[in-house]
């Protein structure tokens, strides 16, 4: 155990196990949300099972890799909003097949891997300021308890005001409500595992008012078909077909590595952050064997037909229960391998709950990130938002996250006002040279995607 460095870490095994449980509970949607985005009721291709298995097999392996390369607290699953781009974008909009899809995939993972490789991906985390990388952390935290707000119930839509009130009428946002309840005395009372406690607690309350269905079935064996989403991307026909370049293609590859690249230097910063990992320069030690676990996993997400594996901001759930160590994710990775056996019985807390609408809450899971969302924004006290040139940058970054749903786009307006702000003040020598060239292809990616739904338009 020596090679996790607990002592140094000030944590132990059992606290470790703990948290990557808690983790894995946290993250569990993702089996059932992501095949039912990549099978789309059959629309796309995709079989619902051969993707919950793909899920399952993807996340639990880069998880453990994540753990066992870097020791770091990092799991990775399928990332949401790219499943929904491979979708509804590229397959169902572009009229690509799910093989292109899958190699579009792949091609943006390995164009990542390129930059780590080149060391490119880790100068420029190095030359982002402290008081953007504490807004990053800041930013995600906000949204994800944006994101647990709106799963509990707690948020609605709305056509005028896009956000409004939920219905404290349904009986899945007063299971929510109990669990934030619960969960916040745990968490205020320093309760050893107060997240996953509030977890089990939500679910047996759950289950005694029959807001959470009981399990009908314990185990469930996959079948042949259940792999036959394995290495069948279609690399060269994802940028050639018909006999020619298909340029749209080729935008979605570009606005995919941007994504992929800046979310996970987002999510590294934010949990890193939480768990005392970064350096008194913002900087995470490990933070190559971490990028390289990250980009090979969205390879291995296109060759899993899994979509691309990215790392995980609820990985900060594990982290809040004191996981320091690479034995979180390496717990986590487990339970997604034998997700695959037991997907009946974690359907019943993973899964959520349909509403009268045909949209799905997930009450038991939401409270907990939400907990985790304010541990994340405690940073914020660290930026000096009296000086405007770091202090407008700032705050964009924090509420550009939740309002576009978007960690890169986050950064993204983030690096480019933070830029803009210096070279109109004359002090564009302050500004790190991959400073200024993110800004400019963030702001060529906001243009591409533009560009990409316009010829889908067409």
């Amino acid at each position: 155990m020596s090679y996790f460095r607990l002592k140094e870490r000030n944590t132990t095994v059992s606290k470790e196990i703990v948290a990557g449980i808690t983790t894995f509970m946290t993250m569990a949607y993702i089996i059932f949300v992501n095949p039912a985005i990549l099978s789309s009721g059959g629309a796309t291709g995709i079989p619902f099972e051969a993707a919950v298995v793909s899920t399952c097999l993807g996340a639990g392996i880069m998880s453990i890799m994540m753990g066992l390369v870097s020791n770091t607290p990092f799991a990775l699953a399928s990332g949401m909003g790219i499943n929904a781009v491979v979708t509804f974008t590229i397959i169902l909009g572009l009229g690509l097949t799910w093989q292109q899809a899958m190699g579009i995939i792949v091609i943006e993972g390995l164009l990542v891997l390129i930059m780590v490789l080149t060391k490119l991906r880790m100068i420029l985390m190095n030359a982002i300021p402290m008081g953007l990388k504490y807004a990053i952390g800041v930013g995600i935290g906000l949204f994800i308890a944006f994101i647990g707000a709106q799963e509990a119930g707690f948020v609605a839509m709305d056509p005028a005001t896009a956000v409004k009130l939920g219905d404290f009428t349904a009986n899945y946002t007063l299971l929510a409500a109990f669990g934030l309840i619960l969960t916040v005395i745990l968490v205020a009372y320093k309760v050893r595992g107060g997240i996953l406690i509030g977890i089990a607690g939500s679910t047996i309350v759950g289950m005694i008012f029959r807001i959470i269905p009981l399990p009908t079935q314990i185990v469930s064996l996959p079948t042949a078909q259940s792999f036959s989403l394995f290495f069948k991307a279609d690399i060269p026909g994802a940028v050639w077909s018909n006999g020619a370049v298909n340029i749209a293609a080729i935008i979605m590859i570009f606005a995919l590595f941007m994504t992929d690249f800046f979310d996970t230097m987002g999510t590294v910063i934010g949990v890193g952050e939480e768990a005392g990992l970064l350096d008194e320069k913002g900087n995470l030690k490990s933070l190559r064997r971490v990028l390289l676990v990250d980009s090979g996993a969205a390879i291995v997400g296109g060759l899993f037909g899994a979509s691309s594996i990215t790392t995980y901001i609820e990985s900060a759930s594990g982290v809040s229960e004191g996981g320091r160590t690479g034995i979180m994710p390496t717990t986590t990775g487990v339970l997604f391998l034998l997700s695959v056996f037991f997907a009946p019985l974690i359907a019943v807390v993973g899964g959520g709950v349909q509403t009268a609408e045909g949209a799905y809450k997930y009450p038991v899971t939401a409270p907990a990130l939400i907990i985790v969302g304010f541990l994340m924004m405690s940073v914020i006290s660290k930026i000096d938002f009296k000086d405007f040139e770091i202090g407008i940058p700032a705050f964009l970054t924090i509420i550009i996250m939740p309002f576009t749903y978007n960690i890169s786009y986050g950064i993204g307006f983030g690096f480019i006002s933070y830029t803009l702000i210096k070279l109109f003040k004359g002090k564009g020598r302050q500004l790190h040279p991959l400073m200024i060239i993110s800004s400019v292809l963030f702001a060529v990616a906001f243009v591409a995607q533009a560009l990409a739904t316009r010829f889908i338009v067409k």
